[in-house]
């Protein structure tokens, strides 16, 4: 399964949301701070949202590890945050669960406060690590999943 997130890793590095997209199993769940918790569907359209609208954009992974049920990865991506162009430089740790060879629980965990900050300025800095901000950001990334086609 180590081979399963390399490959899931190296498709984002290249920006191809189809072949990310091919390595989860139609039953899976994924799960950050920004998003929340999505079914498949909403999980394919933020991998597609967030390739298509990728600007100067790199991501390095490590510690990628797995046996036939679990594993986990580290992965770090950097782009210019869409709405506000300011540069973000992510750290997050991945954990992954699997089904019939594909991946049916992803959950990504990393640090909304420091996120935000970088992503938002002082208006991140000063709200990013209340449980207010990450409902309102929860609804925000919602939306523009439903309205992503």
């Amino acid at each position: 399964m180590k081979d399963l997130i390399t490959t899931f890793y190296t498709a984002f590095q290249e920006l191809d949301a189809e072949k990310m997209i091919s390595c989860y199993h139609k039953d899976m769940t994924f799960e950050d701070p920004g998003f929340g918790k999505l079914d498949y569907d909403q999980a394919c359209k933020m991998w597609r949202m967030l390739c298509n609208n990728a600007s100067n954009f790199s991501l390095e992974f490590s510690q990628v590890e797995a046996d036939e049920y679990k594993g986990s990865a580290h992965w770090e991506p950097k782009y210019n945050f869409s709405q506000t162009g300011r540069f973000v430089h992510n750290i997050i740790d991945a954990s992954f669960e699997f089904k019939d060879g594909k991946i049916y629980k992803h959950v990504d965990h990393f640090d909304l406060h420091r996120w935000a900050g970088q992503a938002l300025g002082w208006k991140g800095k000063l709200l990013g690590g209340t449980s207010f901000f990450k409902k309102k950001l929860q609804l925000k990334t919602k939306g523009l999943l439903a309205r992503y086609s």
